[in-house]
C-alpha cells in the first residue's frame, strides 16, 4: 500500500505507442483487504482496515473507502479509527498473504523470466523478450492482469513505461484496477507535472526540505541546477534524484534474492506479565511464520525471538539447529524455550515477535532428522489448505482457543 502523493487530475491517456515501453510494474491493488474479502465478501464496498488489531497497532492495508477518510499505511490504528470509526477493522494474516502472493508471482514468472519481486504484493517485469509469444507490452499488461483476476480472484494494477521509475508512477496512478501506458517520449511530460513526493526516493523529510526551498513538482526539481539541491539533499542524493526527475532512469529488472528472514510481532495493548499469555501469543506467531515459510517453499535453520519490555528495553534471544523446520509446532517448541531463558519483569511485555532466520528452500536436499514427524507436517498443510479456502484461523491449536476465551471473559 503506497504512501506516496498522487495527482487525482493526472491524464490518463498519454498515447498508444507502447514499441519502447518494455517495463512493467504490477502492483496489487488493497492486497491484503482484497485478500481478506475474497472470504468475506459481504465488506465490499465498505471502508476495510487491515492491520495489528490493538491500539498499538498500525495499518498494513487500507480498502479505497478507507484511504478517502484519510487512512493509509503505517498510520496507528488508534488514528486510523478516529479518521474512519465506520471502518471494520480485521487482524492480519500472513500466511495467508504469502500463499497469494506465490500464486501471483507464478502467473507473472509465466510470461517472462525476467521478474524482479519488489514486495510481496508488486514486481517490475521486463517483457523485452516475451513479444513474439504474448504480444506487445499493453497485450501482456492485459493478460496478466486476466489471469490473477480469474485465476486469483484478485484486482491488479499496471504501469507500462521505459524505465522501473516511470513505470511504477504509472502502476499508482492506473489504480484502481487499471492500465497506464507512458510512452517513451512522453516520460519527462507526464513526470513532471505530479507532485514532487510521488519521485522515487523523496520521502516525507525530503519532501519537506525541497519544499521549503519552493520546490513543489518534479518539474521543479528537473530545473533546479544540482548544485543547490546538493544543500538541501545531500552530493549522492541530489544527482540520483535529478537524474530520476529527467526520466533517466538505466536501472534493469533483475530477479532480487529470496527472503533471508520470515516472521511476524505483535505489540500488546496494555503491557502482559502473564508468562501464560505470552507463551500462547508465541504459539499464534510460530504458526502463523510456519505457514509463511510453507507458502514460500522456505524451511529455517534459526528461530529467534524478540521482547520488548515495558521500559522499551529490548531483547533478542535465537537457537540454530542442525536442520531446517517448517512447522508452527517445532518453531514454538524452540520459542517457548527462548522465552523461558528470560526473566519477565512486573512491569510487562510491551511487545512479542517470533523470527525465522537463515532459511533455505524446500528442495536443498536435507536429510529428515531422526526425530522428525512427518504426521506434523501434514497436518500443518491440510491447515493451509483449510486456511486458504475458508480464511485465517478456520483451524487452531486448541490451545489458543482456550488463551481466547479467558481473554474475552
Amino acid at each position: 500500500m503506497s504512501t506516496a502523493p498522487r495527482l487525482g487530475a493526472a491524464r490518463r491517456d498519454w498515447g498508444t505507442d507502447d514499441s519502447a515501453t518494455p517495463i512493467l510494474h504490477v502492483d496489487m491493488d488493497a492486497f491484503f483487504v482484497e485478500v481478506e474479502l475474497l472470504d468475506r465478501p459481504e465488506l465490499r464496498g465498505r471502508a476495510v482496515i487491515v492491520g495489528g488489531s490493538s491500539a498499538r497497532g498500525v495499518v498494513s492495508s487500507a480498502s479505497y473507502q478507507a484511504r478517502a477518510a484519510g487512512v493509509h499505511a503505517g498510520q496507528p490504528i488508534s488514528q486510523a479509527r478516529r479518521l474512519c470509526p465506520q471502518a471494520v477493522v480485521l487482524a492480519t494474516s500472513h500466511g495467508r498473504y504469502a500463499a497469494y502472493s506465490r500464486r501471483v508471482m507464478d502467473i507473472l514468472a509465466s510470461f517472462t523470466p525476467a521478474v524482479e519481486k519488489v514486495s510481496v504484493d508488486e514486481a517490475f517485469l521486463d517483457v523485452s523478450g516475451a513479444r513474439r509469444l504474448w504480444g506487445s507490452p499493453v497485450e501482456i499488461a492485459a493478460a496478466i492482469r486476466r489471469r490473477i483476476r480469474t485465476e486469483v480472484g484478485l484486482p491488479a494494477s499496471v504501469g507500462i513505461a521505459a524505465t522501473k521509475l516511470v513505470a511504477k508512477v504509472a502502476s499508482s496512478h492506473a489504480k484502481p484496477d487499471g492500465v497506464l501506458l507512458i510512452p517513451q517520449a512522453a516520460s519527462t511530460d507526464f513526470l513532471h507535472m505530479l507532485p514532487v513526493g510521488a519521485l522515487w526516493g523523496v520521502g516525507p523529510a525530503a519532501r519537506a526540505r525541497l519544499e521549503r526551498r519552493g520546490i513543489h513538482t518534479i518539474r521543479d526539481l528537473a530545473h533546479e541546477p544540482v548544485e543547490s539541491l546538493v544543500s538541501v539533499l545531500g552530493e549522492t542524493s541530489a544527482h540520483r534524484l535529478h537524474e530520476l526527475a529527467w526520466a533517466r532512469d538505466p536501472r534493469p529488472v533483475a530477479q532480487r534474492e529470496r527472503e533471508k528472514s520470515m516472521g511476524t510481532e505483535t505489540t500488546f495493548a496494555d503491557d502482559v506479565a502473564d508468562i501464560e499469555v505470552l507463551r500462547a501469543c508465541l504459539l499464534d506467531q510460530a504458526h502463523a511464520t510456519a505457514a509463511r515459510l510453507r507458502a514460500g517453499r522456505m524451511k529455517a535453520m534459526t528461530i529467534a525471538v524478540k521482547i520488548r519490555f515495558a521500559d522499551f528495553t529490548t531483547l533478542t534471544r535465537s537457537h540454530t539447529l542442525t536442520h531446517p523446520i517448517d512447522t508452527g509446532r517445532e518453531i514454538a517448541r524452540i520459542a517457548h524455550d527462548l522465552i523461558g531463558r528470560i526473566a519477565i519483569p512486573r512491569a510487562g511485555v510491551r511487545l512479542i515477535g517470533v523470527r525465522a532466520e537463515n532459511l533455505q528452500p524446500v528442495d536443498a536436499g536435507w536429510q529428515l532428522a531422526i526425530l522428525d514427524d512427518e504426521r506434523t507436517h501434514a497436518v500443518e498443510e491440510a491447515m493451509d489448505a483449510v486456511s486458504a479456502r475458508f480464511g485465517a484461523r478456520t483451524l487452531t491449536p486448541a490451545r489458543l482457543l482456550r488463551a481466547r476465551g479467558r481473554e474475552s471473559e
